[in-house]
């Protein structure tokens, strides 16, 4: 079995409760989006920041997953470009018009996703895949896009 193929199958394994299912649909998202804020939210070097507003410890840390996901899958790995880049436009407006600061909000949503990605698990009745295998967290995104790919016909 390819190596993508093996690690979405062995992910799968502690995912098969639909209830589980739906809250990974909402938590995994959401966690993605509220720790690129976090990293967001980390200062740069002025010198960094006057080159581009995108550049952050946010957007290193999506180039480095980038890196592990066409390993896996170049088509996987351009369609997680195109979820980064709508979650970095949100970033973007969140940072810009929310009372609160980025950091903030984000911290809020990963402490509340993480209690249902857990709250899941226990439904489940089984260990999330990343206390196993720390790589699973960067599986998860992929599990969901490929189920996606799948539904819209697309080979991965």
């Amino acid at each position: 079995m390819a190596p993508l193929a093996s690690l979405l199958s062995e992910y799968g394994e502690s995912h098969q409760n639909p209830t589980n299912k739906l809250v990974h649909w909402v938590c995994v998202p959401l966690i993605m989006f509220s720790l690129l804020g976090l990293l967001w939210a980390v200062p740069v070097p002025a010198v960094v920041e006057r080159v581009s507003p995108w550049l952050n410890w946010g957007t290193l840390v999506m180039v480095l997953a980038l890196i592990y996901y066409v390993r896996l899958s170049g088509r996987l790995a351009l369609g997680m470009v195109l979820v980064w880049v709508a979650m970095a436009a949100a970033l973007r407006l969140v940072a810009g018009t929310a009372a609160l600061p980025l950091w903030g909000i984000c911290l809020v949503i990963f402490a509340v996703a993480w209690v249902g990605q857990f709250w899941g698990h226990k439904v489940e009745g089984k260990k999330p895949s990343f206390l196993k295998d720390l790589q699973f967290l960067l599986i998860g995104p992929l599990w969901l896009l490929h189920f996606v790919y799948r539904r819209l016909g697309w080979t991965y």
